[in-house]
């Protein structure tokens, strides 16, 4: 295969074409955050929008991965490729994903027409690090026609993920406790879909009826949809995957414009981290002691420093 070390013709039309080999080693560009990654950005930026990207969220122990799971498997039998992106807990002493390529996984291993990729949440609160909307981004560009998205934990952070994935599903467990506590925390309101997952479970239809009340709440085109599955048996997950076909419909079709906002967002966000990593330390020192002697703040010295970095060299 040729080379991804370079953006250009030579391995592009790889990535393109969906070489699985070019998608790696495109994601491990990205993901290094180098010049290189900037390069792999460029290249691929008029490639983006084909997928529909779906966010799976909510507290530990909800099942998510065994519905991501069991989600991925009725997604390849309507002849879809996935990607999955799962955004596990940073490793104290590497940095590195703990859970590896996530063990629940393992079962589509063999299918070409599934990439998974597991990436450190590197500390990051929302559960999402900034090199997993880039391996997004790899993922649309190679063609796949559904990226998923698990992230880690559930919280008020959480909420970025709608800044992400065009749609939005947030998985409860059966109960009252911390998990229905954790959806009213912040993330109900950004939910396209809640999921009662472990649907067999006595408290399941209450806890359903309790999230209906709440999203009985809201005005909000379309309404937030509550389902009830059994991730471990796939009870339920054709109706979860109907509801997403759905709302990926009235996405496309009523969003146009989100895609394009969080495409120029993250290209804004891409030139200014170029930028800042060409700033030379002179730069950044004279304003640091502008900031000890109390001659700045550190929002003017901030935005003094964006100001300089966007400057054209003369």
């Amino acid at each position: 295969m040729p080379s991804a070390e370079g953006a250009g013709p030579d391995w592009l039309p790889d990535l393109l074409a969906g070489d699985r080999r070019a998608l790696a080693r495109a994601i491990t560009l990205v993901e290094n955050e180098g010049s290189s990654a900037t390069e792999v950005l460029a290249a691929i930026r008029g490639h983006l929008g084909r997928a529909i990207t779906v966010g799976f969220t909510g507290p530990p122990g909800a099942g998510k991965s065994t519905l991501v799971n069991a989600f991925v498997r009725v997604q390849r039998a309507r002849g879809r490729t996935v990607g999955v992106v799962a955004v596990d807990p940073s490793s104290p002493v590497t940095g590195g994903a703990i859970l590896g390529d996530r063990i629940r996984m393992t079962g589509h291993s063999g299918d070409r027409g599934v990439f998974v990729r597991s990436l450190a949440s590197r500390g990051h609160l929302g559960g999402l690090s900034r090199s997993a909307v880039r391996v997004i981004d790899c993922m649309d560009a190679a063609g796949l026609d559904v990226v998923v998205i698990e992230t880690v934990g559930a919280g008020q952070s959480e909420v970025e993920i709608a800044e992400v994935a065009d749609i939005k599903v947030v998985v409860a467990a059966p109960g009252l406790g911390d998990d229905v506590q954790a959806i009213k925390a912040g993330i109900l309101e950004i939910a396209d879909v809640l999921v009662v997952n472990k649907g067999d479970h006595p408290l399941s239809a209450q806890t359903a009826r309790y999230l209906k009340t709440m999203v009985g709440m809201q005005a909000r085109e379309p309404a937030t949809e509550v389902l009830r599955t059994v991730a471990t048996t796939g009870k339920g997950v054709e109706a979860l995957a109907d509801v997403i076909d759905r709302l990926g419909q009235y996405r496309r079709a009523q969003a146009p414009m989100t895609r394009t906002r969080r495409l120029l967002i993250r290209a804004a966000q891409d030139l200014l981290r170029q930028r800042l990593a060409q700033a030379s330390p002179e730069e950044i020192d004279g304003l640091a002691r502008a900031l000890l002697a109390g001659e700045k703040t550190v929002e003017s010295a901030a935005l003094e420093l964006v100001r300089q970095m966007l400057k054209e060299p003369s």
